[in-house]
């Protein structure tokens, strides 16, 4: 029998927090983040290093177990969900249709167009 490793419950409650604020799937991230670093000096010989950050990080948390969490995954799932939160109460006039708040929201792995 597997025991799970206890956690402080604050790395679970961030943990769910995280899951929830950063809606897009993983590897659908990977590959809006592909897009965005996209350009003439991208795609070297490691494509995943290429990636715009903070988006790079919180997708390599995105494969994590919650037992394999590094102090410095807990910052960067804290960062994304204080970013999301202050993105999403900044929302513009033109609310979804504005591509560059969208857009930037996506960066964090957070869709709007995503109903929960």
């Amino acid at each position: 029998m597997v025991r799970e490793a206890r956690l402080d419950p604050e790395v679970e409650v961030l943990w769910d927090d995280f899951h929830a604020q950063v809606n897009v799937p993983s590897e659908k991230l990977r590959q809006w983040l592909l897009t965005r670093g996209s350009g003439e000096e991208s795609f070297g010989p490691d494509p995943d290093l290429d990636l715009p950050e903070p988006g790079r990080q919180i997708l390599k948390v995105l494969t994590k177990r919650k037992v394999d969490l590094t102090p410095e995954d807990i910052k960067v799932m804290q960062d994304a969900i204080d970013e999301i939160q202050n993105l999403l109460e900044a929302k513009p006039p033109r609310g979804n249709a504005d591509d560059d708040w969208r857009h930037a929201l996506l960066d964090l792995g957070h869709d709007v167009l995503v109903e929960r």
